[in-house]
């Protein structure tokens, strides 16, 4: 069975790991997937590195499956509007073709 999604696609800083997971849960997404990221944007050099315990420096980027564009853009929007003037983040959107396997999403 496939389905058509959304892809939200957050890169931000590590130290708002749980709070944005927080505004993900509570949007209704079944689930996300993080992951260590670096990169050069408009706020400098960021390195991934290896994680460490209590590197508030590193980016991460937040992968997460949505079944609706309206459902990816208010997650978007609560995270802009609450971290994004005072933290380094982007926020993008992607149409997926089909989740394959989606009997859990």
């Amino acid at each position: 069975m496939t389905q058509k999604a959304c892809k939200l696609v957050i890169v931000t800083e590590k130290l708002l790991l749980k709070k944005i997971g927080k505004i993900i849960d509570e949007a209704g997404a079944t689930g996300y997937t993080v992951v260590a990221d670096g990169g050069k944007g408009s706020r400098g050099v960021r390195s991934s590195g290896q994680p460490i315990v209590g590197d508030t420096f590193s980016n991460v980027k937040f992968e997460v499956l949505t079944p609706s564009r309206d459902m990816a853009v208010k997650i978007s929007d609560d995270v802009a509007t609450k971290f994004f003037d005072d933290y380094s983040g982007i926020a993008y959107i992607c149409d997926v073709m089909e989740v394959l396997h989606a009997h859990r999403f």
